[in-house]
Formats: structure tokens, C-alpha cells, sequence
């Protein structure tokens, strides 16, 4: 049998290209229907411009599950979820569509047995040589399992090339048995920078780096692709201008009807972007973890720490030494027990949503303990610490955890940035209402000009003599922010480099409010009364925190089920008749404002109040929750007080409601 070979003179036109056989040009047709029949899991289908179907194919009908005949003529947002329709989300795409080209979207998409899947979506508007609107081309793929086998799909010549050659976002061409390209579409031209007369009757390993291409990759994926019938991959390629992007690449087999090999199908789209967001949403999920796991080797060796504590207080007659040595070390568990767990919301405390807990604060006793929290850093430096107090108790009201960690962050400071064996000074004072605490080293100092910008979010100052020991980068804008939420404020100062600097922070007085007027209520520090047992109700995909919450409610003699997914809830709910339902609002399949809905349709239920549990607490949040039905928001992570309070109110319902 004669070998087919791409002729140098091959033709560029759109649906076929010159080839030879016995040294004779024979024209070889690209049908755009056998292109795209390879293409197994991508729904690519054309809509008219009001957003109903005019086109299917198989790749539709195994993502979505409807057959031609049920879908032809139907509006594609009955491919979305309830909430996206709600808030007339498809209709939003098409007009961004067809204002701009094209639309980008990731999100849920609603099979038709009712199954959920996260799938990728591009709208490309489709306009005629008059530049009027005919129509969308619309290319949806199904990123929950990563499956890209490529579908043969069926529809006429002319429509597939139509939506073919509009689709801008995916490079999809055709390559000949033996790897010549034979077909290139708009998205092929954006992506890889080759005009088609500048690419067809080349060979496909232009695209790939030299040295891969010298160690026959391109060769073995088609051999794989020949073998297997299609082969996937990610890896750099290479643009018309020599520039590299990272590329999400499907090679897929063509067979005709006698099962001859009629060439590949291949999709490449550029992931450059996507990689490098996936990179920093790694690195940021790298850090979660780690602080995670961090907080969780901590508790384990905290815990006995805390019953030895207990058992040393047992007993008598101890020595002035261990009792001072046991006062220090009780104090230092419940510090790092705090910090423990600030560990796990370090967005929080840069958003400056922590919560404060307010107390009398005595001056001295934050400046005492500021300074043995700070001693490992300045005794390996040789440095001395000298406090200068008033001699009558100044009160401030605030979170000693919260104060003892700014000072010890401003001391660690004036350590770093000062000489070896220096002095560092902390003297008090009232200044009007305002108890003031100035930190003084004889350091490096801070210029003039980063005086004003010292506290902003990782602001370094590099010019200092010290510039190897890192700036001022993110503990100064912690202190700031904590400071600002107790009412007070912080400023520094310096004579210049080398002249030392001063950070002076000003709280209000016990009995002042942040404004200045006194006689200020302290805060309730009552906890909620004991409530009567109560059947309470977990939703929450996530185990752990199931289980948990669900062990802590049980111990203060609740009864609990958990549900690990809503439809598990939507079962077990009638039979149980919950006093209280607590439900995970961002769970798979079934979230949180589906499982609520089931459930306020059930006659059983209607006594049960419901509490919304979710890591966002924007007013926008909480609104929405509310129209949802939810009588309470919970933003995680939730204090155990918290429930207390909901739990009171519960009970007195049920009371007033005189019913179980």
C-alpha cells in the first residue's frame, strides 16, 4: 500500500490539503464531523440567541444526559442550579457573550437526573459576515473527575465547522497518521501564534519544546494515541514566537467507518494563567495545612501541661519557687492555647474580624508579661529590658492575650533592630484619659520617610543598617490592627538612622469608651443558663467537624444525629424531629440552602429552628441566609458560647410554645 506524506506545496485552505501518493497530489478532505466525533468530553452545541438549543452532540449527552430529541428547542439554563436561575445567571452570560465575543465560567451545572457536576463553560458569540448575532457556540467540560476522552460527535459539515472555527479559547485541529497538521481553527491561530498558511503541512512537533522533540516525544504520544485511543497531557509548548505556555493537551485517534486510521483529533488549550493561580492557591493551601497540622501537634502536648497545672495546684505547702513556677507556666499554656488556636484563622486577624475579649487589664501585669514573652529573643541577644510604671494600678479594658502579643511583637522589634547587650526601655504613663506604653531601643532607627507607611501591610524598610535581619513587614500591621479595634492607637518615631526609634501605643482607661465619654458597662460576662436536653441536628460534610461539635453538644446532655450530606439530612430529619437543625451551607451534591428549602417543606419540622454554619459573615451573607429561611448565622470557626445562646433560645421557644 502506498504511504500517504504531506506534499510541500500542500494547500491552506480551510477543509483540506494537498497530499501524495506515487509522487501524485491528491486532495484529502477534512470532514469537520469526524473532527469533532472524536471529541468525547466536551458538550460543544450551538444555541440561538434567546439561549435555546439548536444543536447536540454525544459529548452533551454524556455530560448533561439528555438525548437529542428531549433537549433540541429547550433553554439551556436548565442546565443550572436553582440559585444560579434565581439570579438570572444564564441570561447574564449570554449578554456578556455577546457583548465582549465570549464568556468564561466555572461552576455547578445540574445533570438531568438531578446530579451536580463542576464544569468549565466558554459562550462564544457567533455573528454573520454583517456582524449581526446568529447564535452562540457553547463548550462545557466537566472538571470534577478530569475526564477529557474525546467524543465522536454527529451533526452536519457545515455546523460543525461553523463551531469549529468560532471557537477562539481551544486550539482544535486535525493532524494526518503521521502527525502533519491538515486542519487549524481560530483558537489553534490565537494560541500558538501560526497563521494557517504558515502551519498546515507541517508536523506537529513544531509545537513542542527542542528537547523534547529531539527525544521523540511527539512520535510516542501518537504511537500511545494509535495504541489506546487517546492520550492526555499537560506540559509546555511552544508559540510561532519561540514563548513557552503551559498547555492542557488531548490527542485522540480518528477511524473512519472500515476502522482505517484517518488521523488525530488534537485539543490543546492554554493553562498558563490557570497554573499559575493553581500555584499560589497551592502555596496558600500549603500554608493552611501546615498551620493546621501546627495547631494540632500543639494541643496533644498542651493538654497534660494543663492537668499537670491542675494536679500542682492540688497540692500544699509547695515552696514560694514552684508556685511562682507554676503561676508562670499556667499563664504561658493559656497564652499559647489562644495562639493555637489564632493559628487557624490568620485571615481573620488580617481582616481584623478576631474577636476581642474584653477584660480589666492591669498595665503593670501586660507589661510583665509582654516582657517574659519576649525574653527567649533578647537574652540570646544580650539585651536588657527595663520597665518604668506608675506606682498606683493603671486599669485598661481589653484582651490581655491580644495586648501581651503587640507588645511582645514591638519588643521583639527593638531586639532585632538594635545592638547586641543594649537596653530597651518600657515606661507607662496617663496622658488624660489614655494609659500610654512607650517601647525605646537605641537600634538602627527608622528614616523620616517610612515613618508614615511603617504599619502598612508588608512594608519594609531596606536602607536601615540592620536590613539582613528582614523588615517591618507584617507584625506592625497586626499591631496596628489590634490596637485600632481596642480604641486606641500607635505611632512611631525616630531622630533618624542610628538614633533608635520609640513606638508609643495609647489605650483608653477602664471606665472610657474609645470616644472619650466614661462610665462605659463592662460586658456581660454571663454565660447562658443550663438548658434542658435538646434534639439537635447536624449537617456538615466535613467529619471532623461534625463529630466534634456533636461530642461537645452530647456532653452537656444533648441528643445528636449528624447528617454528612443533605439528602442524608432530608431522611433522617422527619424521623428525628430536631428542636435545632445546624446546616454546612457549602456542601457538594446537596448545599445548604437546598437542604434548608427540603426541609421547611416537611410538616413535621415546623417547630425546628435552623442555624446557618459557613466561613463567610459579610452582610451579604448573612441577608441571604435569612431570605433562605436560616433563624440564625454561624460564622466558623463557631465558640461553643455561641451555641449556648442559641441553644437558651430554644429551649425558651419550646417553653413558650408549651410542645416537646
Amino acid at each position: 500500500m502506498n504511504q500517504l506524506a504531506v506534499s510541500p506545496a500542500a494547500q491552506s485552505h480551510d477543509s483540506s490539503a494537498a497530499l501524495e501518493v506515487a509522487g501524485k497530489p491528491v486532495p484529502v478532505e477534512v470532514n469537520y464531523g469526524d473532527l469533532v466525533q472524536a471529541i468525547e468530553d466536551y458538550a460543544i452545541f450551538l444555541l440561538d440567541p434567546h439561549g435555546c438549543i439548536v444543536s447536540w452532540n454525544a459529548g452533551a449527552q454524556k455530560l448533561n444526559g439528555y438525548a437529542e430529541h428531549e433537549i433540541i428547542g429547550q433553554h439551556f439554563s436548565r442546565f443550572y442550579t436553582e440559585e444560579a436561575n434565581a439570579r438570572g445567571w444564564p441570561a447574564y452570560e449570554l449578554q456578556q457573550a455577546s457583548l465582549t465575543g465570549r464568556f468564561e465560567d466555572e461552576g455547578w451545572r445540574v445533570r438531568k437526573d438531578g446530579t451536580m457536576f463542576w464544569s468549565n463553560v466558554v459562550i462564544t458569540a457567533i455573528r454573520n459576515s454583517a456582524g449581526v448575532l446568529t447564535g452562540f457556540a457553547k463548550i462545557t467540560r466537566d472538571l470534577t473527575a478530569q475526564r477529557e476522552y474525546l467524543e465522536a460527535l454527529r451533526q452536519s459539515e457545515e455546523r460543525f465547522r461553523l463551531l469549529v472555527h468560532s471557537v477562539k479559547d481551544y486550539a482544535i485541529f486535525m493532524l494526518d497518521p503521521e502527525g502533519y497538521v491538515v486542519s487549524w481553527n481560530a483558537g489553534a491561530e490565537r494560541i500558538k501564534g501560526y497563521p494557517r498558511e504558515d502551519i498546515i503541512g507541517r508536523h506537529f512537533s513544531t509545537f513542542y519544546l527542542p528537547e523534547e522533540a529531539a527525544a521523540g516525544k511527539p512520535a510516542r504520544e501518537l504511537a500511545i494515541a494509535r495504541q489506546l485511543g487517546h492520550v492526555e497531557e499537560e506540559g509546555w509548548r511552544v508559540r510561532k514566537d519561540g514563548t513557552a505556555f503551559w498547555a492542557n493537551v488531548n490527542l485522540t485517534a480518528v477511524y473512519d467507518e472500515t476502522n482505517r486510521l484517518r488521523g488525530f483529533a488534537k485539543v490543546t488549550r492554554d493553562l498558563t494563567e490557570r497554573r499559575q493561580r493553581e500555584e499560589l492557591e497551592r502555596s496558600g493551601e500549603s500554608m493552611r495545612r501546615f498551620l493546621a497540622t501546627l495547631a494540632h501537634e500543639l494541643r496533644n502536648p498542651l493538654a497534660p501541661v494543663r492537668n499537670a497545672v491542675g494536679a500542682l495546684r492540688l497540692e500544699t505547702g509547695v515552696s514560694p519557687t514552684v508556685a511562682r513556677s507554676r503561676d508562670m507556666i499556667d499563664r504561658q499554656v493559656t497564652h499559647l492555647t489562644r495562639l493555637v488556636d489564632d493559628l487557624l484563622d490568620v485571615g481573620r486577624i488580617m481582616s481584623d474580624k478576631v474577636e476581642l475579649r474584653f477584660a480589666p487589664v492591669d498595665l503593670g501585669e501586660l507589661v510583665a508579661r509582654g516582657i517574659e514573652a519576649a525574653r527567649p529573643f533578647t537574652d540570646a541577644h544580650g539585651q536588657q529590658v527595663i520597665s518604668s510604671m506608675p506606682a498606683e494600678p493603671v486599669i485598661v479594658r481589653g484582651d490581655m492575650v491580644r495586648l501581651v502579643q503587640v507588645l511582645q511583637n514591638l519588643l521583639h522589634n527593638a531586639s532585632k533592630f538594635s545592638p547586641l547587650n543594649s537596653r530597651i526601655e518600657v515606661n507607662g504613663s496617663i496622658h488624660c484619659t489614655m494609659a500610654v506604653l512607650e517601647v525605646r531601643d537605641s537600634g538602627c532607627g527608622i528614616p523620616v520617610r517610612a515613618l508614615d507607611s511603617i504599619f502598612e501591610l508588608f512594608a519594609q524598610e531596606k536602607s536601615s543598617v540592620n536590613a539582613g535581619e528582614g523588615g517591618l513587614g507584617i507584625g506592625l500591621t497586626l499591631c496596628k490592627s489590634l490596637i485600632d479595634m481596642h480604641g486606641g492607637s500607635i505611632i512611631a518615631s525616630s531622630e533618624g538612622p542610628g538614633r533608635g526609634s520609640v513606638f508609643t501605643l495609647s489605650l483608653p482607661l477602664a471606665g472610657v469608651s474609645a470616644s472619650g465619654k466614661a462610665g462605659a458597662q463592662p460586658e456581660s460576662s454571663e454565660s447562658a443558663g443550663e438548658v434542658a436536653p435538646l434534639r439537635i441536628l447536624l449537617v456538615d460534610d466535613n467529619r471532623d467537624s461534625a463529630d466534634s461539635l456533636a461530642m461537645l453538644l452530647e456532653l452537656k446532655g444533648h441528643e445528636v444525629r449528624i447528617a454528612y450530606e443533605g439528602e442524608q439530612a432530608v431522611h433522617m430529619a422527619p424521623r428525628f424531629v430536631p428542636h435545632f437543625a445546624v446546616i454546612d451551607i457549602a456542601m457538594p451534591k446537596m448545599d445548604g440552602y437546598a437542604t434548608i428549602a427540603a426541609l421547611r417543606e416537611m410538616p413535621e419540622l415546623v417547630n425546628t429552628l435552623y442555624a446557618a454554619m459557613t466561613g463567610f459573615g459579610q452582610d451579604s451573607d448573612r441577608q441571604r441566609t435569612r431570605d433562605a429561611g436560616f433563624d440564625a448565622h454561624l460564622v466558623k470557626p463557631v465558640e461553643l458560647s455561641q451555641f449556648d445562646t442559641l441553644l437558651a433560645q430554644v429551649q425558651a421557644l419550646r417553653s413558650a410554645r408549651g410542645g416537646d
